[in-house]
């Protein structure tokens, strides 16, 4: 396993909050034994911490707490604003909740009151729940939506326990959404046609500017590289594409810089996105972080803010020339729905 109290858990977890339910789980042995300088607080439920009022998400994120919780087997239809890749059955589920990463247009600031994270221990519930689905059609399912589980897997080790279970069920698809750039871990992984990793890529200067904590553009791409070349699915999520003052011309550096590293046959797809938000997280957000991100002027349609039809017309046509260059429209998504 990697150092845990180096990267980007550095300054993390100083106090773990532990259900009294799953103080004796094996997985919350393990934790506390990685952070043993930690002060541990048994609690009755992981809500009296994390969703409890007036919180401050902007001073939580300098030292998060960790919550370790009862497992939770929800498993939920995919939302509008997210992108389904033509699959009809699309489905996601979180055992972790809130990330380690702090990217400023994330909607999970306005989802979440609190920056502590919430780890949910057994996913035995979680698999039970999805079985009862995969006997009725199959599922494709997104289980790194609301946290980024490849950059804390050396703390929980659930792609691993997400890989034993996809072993034998063909008929689920697994989509990993990540920012980091740990090919090491990916490689240490089983390969498995039903699991996808989707790296989300983002120009360098909105990494610098908006993407706190995390890799590199560089370092994601080398990733990428790794992870194509011991012969993985991969998906590259060019989304959210934000209205940066200049973002004709940092964009199209960005996908020429991208695909000077990456070859377009060796991908299985790519996803494309405007930053788009719901109209209740805009709120949230707009009351937790004042930046550039929360108070742009946004179009509301159906309950969704976005870019005004031009300003989106012009960022999806910047990806569809720069992407045409290197796949076949038919491996090319656009998220267009509002």
């Amino acid at each position: 396993m990697n150092d845990l109290k180096t990267s980007v858990f550095a300054n993390q977890f100083s106090h773990i909050y532990v259900e009294k339910g799953v103080m004796e789980h094996p997985r919350t042995a393990q934790v506390l034994r990685r952070f043993s300088n930690s002060t541990v607080v048994e609690c009755s439920s992981y809500k009296d911490i994390f969703c409890r009022s007036h919180q401050e998400p902007s001073t939580q994120r300098q030292s998060r707490s960790l919550i370790l919780a009862q497992g939770n087997a929800a498993i939920y239809p995919g939302a509008k604003v997210c992108q389904s890749m033509g699959n009809e059955h699309f489905y996601y589920t979180s055992c972790v909740m809130n990330c380690i990463y702090d990217c400023e247009y994330c909607y999970l600031q306005g989802m979440y009151r609190s920056a502590h994270m919430v780890m949910f221990v057994d996913l035995s519930e979680t698999f039970r729940e999805l079985d009862k689905l995969l006997a009725i059609h199959p599922v494709y399912l997104c289980i790194s939506y609301d946290t980024d589980l490849l950059a804390i897997e050396p703390l929980t080790g659930y792609l691993a326990e997400w890989c034993e279970y996809l072993a034998t069920r063909p008929n689920c698809t697994v989509e990993v959404r990540t920012k980091c750039a740990s090919a090491k871990t990916i490689l240490s992984l089983p390969k498995l046609s039903n699991m996808i990793f989707a790296f989300t890529l983002s120009p360098q200067e909105v990494i610098s500017r908006y993407e706190h904590s995390t890799p590199s553009l560089k370092l994601r791409l080398e990733a990428v590289d790794k992870t194509v070349s011991d012969e993985r699915k991969v998906r590259l999520c060019f989304d959210p594409m934000l209205a940066l003052s200049d973002f004709e011309t940092v964009y199209r550096a960005f996908f020429n810089e991208v695909f000077e590293t990456v070859s377009g046959e060796d991908l299985f797809d790519v996803s494309v996105g405007v930053f788009r938000i719901s109209k209740d997280y805009l709120k949230n957000m707009r009351e937790a972080r004042e930046c550039s991100i929360t108070y742009y002027p946004y179009t509301l349609t159906n309950g969704v803010y976005h870019y005004d039809e031009e300003t989106e017309q012009r960022l999806f046509s910047i990806a569809r020339d720069e992407l045409s260059k290197h796949l076949p429209s038919d491996k090319i998504f656009f998220w267009t729905e509002c």
